[in-house]
């Protein structure tokens, strides 16, 4: 593993945590720790903000070629270090290296992204319908931002973040999950290799989140909060950014609905499937979670899937010829072993996995239910693992009544060779994203996000930087 700063990264320094306190990470192939890197506070977070509210009127007056310049070479420096990046990703997290590797280019492409679009940054000029006035549209940094990212894509929801909030010209805290804090300080020292200024980029690692990020939010300093985690989490943040009216953008939770008709293309619908469930172990917010397959065609499309899920092999990501790592740890797959368990205890049929095997490291087989009640916890709970729950429908309506029924709208899949149904039912779909005839949606050019309990705002795309901006409007009288 390649050698990673293990300290704070505050105002351009390496720091220790003030109090000395440090945590663990561990490598859930095997269960042992990794390496031990400073545990933050209160105090710690506090000098991250002052580094950042510090620097972040001159940051904001930089051209934005200069920070376009940055990101680029940060581009390129991520690009040159892929392998070693993606040992380190698959070190603390578990991902299959050739899958790490996909993330680190797909990380890298947020900062080639936001590049582009630093220079892009437009503001507007009219007449205002009186026609004796004038109107002057500005685009400012909205200012010291916080960032907190998830552990199941540590190097990509960084770079998904920072990348737009640098183009702006917005200052930061990054708070990275404590089981995946590495690849967040390689990030940092790889900005500052591209010559981000000290005090831009902050890096604030801890086990004790509570205590390091209310007092932030309800300080008054932080002015936009960007989170990707959990909707329960989400919920809490945003009680806690109501206070000082902080400006925020939530990716939360999905519990995607994957729909096969029975004219769809099956081997394109089995391809689809494989990557919808399979990316990351199926640790992703985008993940299939409910598979509805049309009567018709269900049993056909169960008996391939489980074939092909069947076929991947299980072990540490380091490992050559390894399609699955572990889950992030022993607590993510016990919640998988009781969702599987509950669901066959009320009559689901295991086509494919099912069963934890022995040894060390939390991992879990790629599973397949078929016949699964609709009662079944799963079909509530965004399951966070390698299982596939089928589920069968008779009609649009009906399958479509079924999938929007739930409190997330994140992303929805859909399989048909019928344009007027592909387009019908996309419409119709209550989610911020739909694969249509694919299984992967997440694409930096793209804007990223979901309604209902699933989030505000959107990440990436052209509109990507609009959650780091205000509008500042100037009356032009003319006499």
């Amino acid at each position: 593993m390649i050698d990673v700063p293990k300290q704070l990264f505050i105002g351009g320094t390496w720091v220790d945590a003030a109090d000395g306190a440090t945590m663990p990470v561990d490598n859930p192939a095997t269960g042992e720790v990794v390496c031990h890197v400073a545990d933050a506070g209160t105090k710690d977070a506090q000098l991250a903000v002052d580094a950042a509210v510090r620097v972040q009127e001159e940051w904001a007056a930089t051209a934005p070629r200069a920070r376009s310049e940055i990101l680029r070479r940060a581009y390129d420096i991520i690009v040159s270090r892929t392998d070693e990046l993606a040992l380190l990703m698959t070190t603390e997290m578990g991902k299959p290296l050739a899958e790490a590797r996909g993330e680190v280019a797909y990380a890298a492409e947020f900062f080639r992204w936001f590049s582009e679009e630093a220079v892009r940054i437009e503001g507007g000029f009219g007449t205002l319908p009186d026609g004796r006035n004038r109107m002057l549209l500005m685009r400012r940094p909205v200012g010291p931002c916080l960032l907190i990212t998830p552990w199941n894509f540590p190097l990509a929801m960084g770079t998904r973040k920072i990348g737009p909030a640098i183009a702006a010209g917005c200052t930061m805290v990054l708070k990275p999950a404590p089981q995946t804090p590495l690849s967040s300080l390689v990030l940092a020292e790889i900005l500052r290799e591209a010559g981000l200024p000290d005090g831009v980029l902050n890096v604030v690692t801890t086990s004790r989140p509570g205590e390091v990020v209310e007092p932030l939010l309800r300080g008054g300093r932080i002015r936009k909060l960007s989170f990707t985690g959990s909707t329960q989490v989400g919920k809490l943040l945003l009680e806690q950014s109501a206070e000082q009216v902080v400006r925020t953008s939530m990716e939360l939770g999905g519990n995607a609905p994957f729909i096969v008709f029975d004219d769809a293309d099956l081997e394109k619908a089995v391809d689809g499937a494989m990557v919808a469930k399979m990316r990351n172990m199926g640790e992703a917010c985008t993940a299939a979670n409910r598979f509805f397959v049309h009567r018709d065609v269900a049993e056909e499309f169960a008996v391939r899937l489980a074939a092909r899920m069947s076929a991947l092999n299980v072990g540490p990501g380091t490992e050559p010829g390894v399609d699955v790592g572990p889950l992030i740890d022993q607590n993510g797959r016990r919640k998988v072993e009781r969702l599987v368990e509950d669901a066959v205890q009320r009559g689901a049929r295991v086509l494919a996995g099912g069963r934890t095997p022995t040894g060390p490291g939390s991992f879990y087989p790629p599973t397949v239910l078929s016949r699964v009640s609709p009662d079944s916890d799963l079909m509530g709970t965004e399951i966070f693992g390698p299982v596939a729950a089928i589920l069968t429908f008779d009609d649009e309506d009906e399958v479509l009544r079924r999938a929007n029924d739930t409190e997330w709208g994140l992303v929805g899949y859909v399989f048909t060779e019928s344009l007027d149904r592909a387009l019908r039912v996309s419409e119709r779909l209550e989610a911020g994203m739909v694969g249509l005839n694919t299984g992967l949606v997440s694409n930096p050019a793209a804007p990223f996000g979901g309604v209902k309990q699933s989030g505000l705002g959107r990440e990436g795309g052209r509109v990507g930087i609009d959650e780091f901006l205000d509008y500042k409007y100037v009356a032009v009288p003319v006499t």
